[in-house]
């Protein structure tokens, strides 16, 4: 009897070691950090001219799967024994495929433009001492506020190119999201990304309808600029934090669309 084992031969996966340095330089102290997680996708790098369409991926309906399951169910048992709800339930369902739609985005050419990280409308635009209860952000920056309607779009985009060098969730209440207050008091993710010399920050709100926000990415990932990195389901809010030399282009009560709408400009040091 030959008791040689066949030995097996299993790829070797190459692996990127280039980011596997600590994040942290120089002074910049953080007091809480998530575990840096494997990169979803190599990243390309865009020249400055180019349009850009970034791939799409089925995330965004992934997250409706339990709501799609239920409702399947309802259906069918509406079916059976209760016909005349059916077309209630099979409109709902219609409505849910609708809410979570994901479709792709045209990013400006400019990568001097700052997107908008969420569709919805411009609900306030002001200069605030940084980011409420947060240790990063403490400067004074300028908050343009997005309220998101049960018919906008809700997957949030990267509003420049840059690194993630925080991401913190934090509880709270589920306000109406059209309140000012909702922003320091309903349950909420803070997002800071890094370019260069600046950072801007994209605060994911929930709503009195909206009560879960799902984060796609983690600390050290790289975005591309309009790059979609989470989503808020149902009704919600969302904040952009910018600094105050960024050209504003946006009005309160303008319409915006995440990744494609331009909301403001950075400045360059010479102008």
């Amino acid at each position: 009897m030959n008791n040689t084992k066949e030995e097996t031969e299993y790829p070797v996966r190459d692996l990127d070691l280039s980011n596997t340095q600590p994040f942290l330089n120089g002074s910049t102290t953080f007091h809480q950090q998530e575990p840096l997680k494997e990169k979803h996708e190599s990243k390309k790098k865009y020249d400055p001219g180019e349009i850009v369409i970034l791939p799409k991926h089925p995330k965004a309906i992934y997250e409706g799967r339990w709501i799609f399951m239920g409702l399947g169910i309802l259906w069918l048992l509406a079916l059976l024994f209760s016909p005349f709800l059916a077309l209630p339930v099979g409109l709902l369902i219609i409505f849910t495929c609708y809410f979570f739609r994901d479709p792709e985005r045209e990013v400006p050419c400019d990568p001097m433009l700052v997107v908008s990280p969420a569709d919805g409308l411009v609900t306030a635009i002001e200069e605030v001492d940084g980011v409420e209860g947060d240790l990063y952000l403490t400067q004074r920056m300028r908050r343009i506020s997005i309220f998101l309607s049960v018919f906008d779009v809700h997957v949030n985009r990267s509003p420049i190119e840059g690194e993630i060098i925080h991401s913190e969730p934090r509880g709270g209440l589920y306000l109406d999201a059209r309140k000012p207050e909702s922003s320091i008091l309903n349950e909420s993710r803070l997002w800071i990304i890094q370019r260069d010399s600046y950072s801007v920050g994209v605060k994911q709100i929930t709503g009195a309808i909206a009560r879960r926000i799902v984060p796609w990415a983690h600390v050290g990932n790289h975005l591309n600029r309009g790059e979609r990195f989470g989503m808020i389901r149902f009704g919600s809010r969302t904040e952009l934090y910018i600094p105050l030399e960024f050209q504003v282009l946006v009005e309160v009560g303008n319409k915006v669309q995440g990744g494609s709408s331009a909301v403001a400009k950075i400045r360059s040091q010479n102008s």
